[in-house]
């Protein structure tokens, strides 16, 4: 230990220093107000809190809670405290089935945000009026404390909330502290620089201080974390990471950013997984191949162990069990090549352009014209949310959306002519890639995107629908030629 109690790296051996309000998780969730705004630590399943949710859903309280998370959490507040009838309003990104339920039917006023931004909207931007903030830890102090498996936005939080509770979960190896890195931007308007020239070096500590009057209870417990489950990659899975794959290797001999290194991200999903374990295959001469994104998966613990990756800067380990098991068995050794650090640093905008990312995330759709839907099926049902592919869309030096052409068994084009709920605009993605081919759209006019997305990725079923439809409307007197009440029967 250093000054003040605090830890320099891999200095803690205990749970709990110092003399701590030690309480249990009910007498945790009494103490907070039945229409709290409550923030919470988790993002991609992991490093949240579990024993204090479940204790407010099982809470005979009438509660209207607003929560507040970084990214997707555990079914102990997606699931039981949903269903508890707990929660009124909801930021900013739910993936359970019953979550995603109560958001359609608007029993839960959800809004959806960047995830790069929220911590600053939280902070400063009037966006809600923070009470508590309940965050996973690994070891607490009296004025600190180490995350567990992920960071998210939980330095703002914490720095946001009036009162601090603290789970510290014993399932979780006291090893990972060696892969944080919590660096805290200083508030606007006196924000200097990111000072971080390398994704693989180190600018923060192992651990997030707090103002010691903030906390109001630590809670003691040992629950796992709601890990991912990926299935197999399908055929179509290697088609389209064989199709990314020959884009990327003509892009990189190319174009000279790419001359030393190539920093990558892929979005969250099976998706993304398998194209992280198909791409450890290409071959990118003697450059550094690194990872900058939001998560960690599974396929980038292979590219670790195959040597294919120099390093990996995330904000979540959002691994399915065995990954997450393959990791906890050898933390330190991952951690000579693995980062996480909050994510407005993982997500931020002028890093991602500093390093010449070349962001890969999936959708639902896209359409004709190159414009993204992320989050909405037929334009009104919300899906999960929209997370950080905002973030990396509009700053990658090269944004690329890959996707199947089509969706329940081949019944339903994942190529429209009209997105009809737009995440991403035309302005933000260069690259489009389904299992069909590869629509490079850098320097098209709106015409010129429609011929070439739907000539190399619509499927065959849907191409001569999608041609017709375009040919129908290209003799009109506008930039963008749509019919929208032909478009709309697309979206039903």
């Amino acid at each position: 230990m250093t000054g003040h109690g605090r830890p320099e790296l891999k200095d803690v051996d205990r749970r709990l220093y110092g003399d701590l309000p030690c309480i249990d998780a009910t007498t945790a969730a009494a103490r907070i107000d039945t229409d709290a705004t409550v923030l919470t630590s988790g993002f991609g399943s992991v490093g949240y809190p579990k024993r204090v949710p479940l204790a407010l859903a099982d809470s005979d309280r009438a509660l209207s809670l607003t929560v507040v998370s970084s990214g997707n959490v555990g079914d102990e507040i997606d699931v039981e405290l949903v269903e508890s009838g707990a929660i009124e309003r909801r930021f900013t990104y739910q993936s359970s089935a019953v979550a995603r339920a109560a958001t359609n039917g608007r029993e839960i006023a959800f809004s959806d945000r960047n995830a790069s931004s929220l911590g600053d909207e939280v902070q400063y931007g009037g966006m809600v009026d923070p009470d508590v903030a309940i965050v996973e830890a690994i070891a607490v102090g009296e004025d600190w404390f180490i995350p567990s498996t992920s960071i998210g936005q939980v330095p703002a939080f914490v720095e946001a909330a009036d009162e601090l509770l603290v789970e510290v979960n014993d399932r979780q190896p006291l090893e990972l502290q060696a892969l944080h890195d919590v660096y805290r931007p200083e508030a606007p308007p006196n924000r200097s620089p990111i000072p971080l020239t390398d994704p693989g070096d180190r600018i923060g500590t192992p651990y997030v201080t707090f103002d010691p009057e903030k906390l109001v209870g630590v809670v003691e417990t040992d629950r796992a974390d709601s890990t991912y489950s990926f299935r197999e990659p399908t055929d179509d899975d290697l088609a389209i990471a064989a199709n990314l794959g020959d884009f990327l290797t003509e892009e990189v001999r190319r174009c000279s950013a790419f001359d030393d290194a190539v920093h990558l991200q892929f979005g969250v999903g099976s998706l993304g997984n398998a194209l992280m374990g198909e791409l450890s295959s290409l071959e990118f001469g003697d450059r550094d191949v690194v990872y900058f994104g939001e998560l960690i998966q599974d396929g980038l613990l292979d590219m670790l162990d195959a040597g294919r990756l120099e390093s990996a800067s995330a904000t979540s380990l959002a691994l399915t069990d065995d990954g997450q098991e393959r990791l906890f068995a050898d933390v330190e050794r991952y951690a000579q090549d693995v980062v996480l650090r909050p994510a407005d640093v993982s997500n931020h905008p002028g890093l991602i352009d500093r390093f010449g990312v070349i962001g890969v995330n999936s959708a639902i759709e896209f359409d004709i014209y190159g414009n993204v839907n992320s989050t909405h099926v037929g334009g009104k049902r919300m899906i999960n949310g929209v997370g950080g592919s905002a973030d990396f869309n509009r700053n990658a030096l090269i944004t690329v959306c890959a996707l199947p052409s089509t969706h329940d068994g081949g019944e339903i084009s994942r190529v429209v002519p009209m997105a009809f709920h737009v995440d991403h605009t035309e302005h933000d993605v260069d690259v489009f890639v389904t299992e069909q081919g590869v629509a490079d759209v850098r320097g098209c006019s709106p015409v010129e995107r429609a011929e070439l997305i739907i000539e190399e990725c619509a499927h065959p079923s849907f191409e001569p629908r999608l041609r017709e439809y375009l040919d129908s409307v290209r003799g009109q007197d506008n930039h963008i030629p749509h019919d929208v009440e032909r478009a709309v029967k697309w979206s039903r």
